[in-house]
């Protein structure tokens, strides 16, 4: 038996590697991936925008009316300020949104969807519906998934409240 201090190590380093906790949050990472790959391919080939795209239209569109700055979008979104100019600009060049001047202050920029982008959200909600109940719900019983998603919801209400 090879008791060398590298050989503890590598021991104890593949104890932890393989901890039930490890695998579990690897479970958790890997299915939302694989999930939000499967969301993206499919908006992608039926609707020809991403699913990022997507969560900037359903949150322009979520309160008909209410003003949105980019800023706003780049905190809903958890992208940097240069990513989410990018989108937008890829999202305007694409006809989906504009931006406004806030009438309150001209340095900022609001953005709004356009009747392209409020069709194009119509869309690829049903598409993004028809993956989801495929790929999330689908697999589970009904009291599973209200389970899961009773979990999801106290899991990110403890991140939420722990802002430290």
């Amino acid at each position: 038996m090879n008791s060398t201090p590298q050989h503890h190590d590598a021991e104890a380093a593949a104890r932890a590697a393989n901890s039930p906790l490890v695998r579990d949050f690897g479970l958790l990472i890997t299915s939302a991936t694989r999930l939000e790959q499967r969301i993206d391919s499919a908006l992608r080939r039926e609707c020809g925008i991403s699913h990022t795209m997507l969560e900037v239209l359903i949150l322009l569109c979520r309160r008909s009316g209410e003003e949105i700055s980019q800023r706003q979008l780049a905190d809903g979104l958890t992208l940097t300020s240069s990513g989410t100019t990018r989108l937008i600009d890829r999202m305007e060049e694409a006809g989906l949104v504009r931006r406004v001047p806030s009438p309150g202050d001209r340095r900022v920029a609001l953005v709004e969807p356009t009747a392209e982008g409020r069709t194009a959200l119509l869309g690829a909600a049903a598409v993004h519906a028809r993956v989801v109940e495929e790929f999330f719900v689908g697999p589970l019983t009904a009291d599973d998934y209200t389970r899961l998603t009773g979990a999801l919801a106290a899991i990110d209400r403890a991140l939420r409240e722990d802002t430290g």
